[in-house]
């Protein structure tokens, strides 16, 4: 079982820009039917058992996919925690789990959950910081875009320099993407 952050990233380290949009993401057309994605996010989401994600990208789930009016596109089948310190609609039929404060908890009720299989944290930079800081997180896995963004929601608003994240793989995804993996590393761990 592993804790994953799995997105993907303006070359200069960016999730979203200053507007939160993914415009300059989705210039290049669904992630998922690009060469080499349309393998590896269906292997990725297989062993999935549940997810974590902010505020800010379940609200921009919720306008993306227009959730609230079609709750039949909510995107994943299984359990989701949002961490959000406001009241925010949950979409109809679907697992999802509203909470605030430590992660560490509310970690331990994703791993039961989980039942085996690996989390994942869908993101923003700053939560996947949180599970950091507590030594939860065990791997990132970076979808480079061919862009920079120059500011906007960062993808680890973290210090993480000793030990150093040890790279596991690389992987070129049509003419556009990197896929990097990374594993976080733990002092005493080579």
């Amino acid at each position: 079982m592993k804790t994953q952050y799995y997105t993907a990233t303006s070359i200069d380290g960016y999730l979203a820009d200053d507007d939160n949009s993914l415009d300059w993401l989705f210039q290049f057309g669904e992630l998922e039917e690009i060469e080499g994605v349309n393998d590896e996010y269906p292997q990725f989401i297989d062993q999935v058992g549940a997810a974590a994600m902010g505020s800010t990208t379940y609200e921009w789930l919720l306008e993306h996919e227009n959730l609230l009016e079609h709750p039949e596109k909510w995107p994943y089948e299984i359990p989701t925690w949002v961490f959000s310190t406001r009241e925010l609609p949950a979409v109809e039929d679907s697992d999802v789990r509203f909470v605030q404060g430590a992660v560490a908890p509310v970690h331990a009720d994703m791993v039961e959950a989980a039942d085996g299989k690996n989390v994942w944290l869908v993101g923003g930079g700053d939560l996947v910081g949180q599970f950091h800081d507590h030594g939860l997180l065990d791997e990132l896995i970076l979808s480079v875009a061919p862009v920079t963004l120059a500011s906007g929601a960062p993808l680890l608003p973290r210090r993480i320099t000793t030990p150093p994240l040890k790279l596991t793989n690389v992987a070129k995804h049509g003419e556009v993407f990197v896929a990097l993996t990374y594993e976080v590393q733990r002092f005493g761990e080579e």
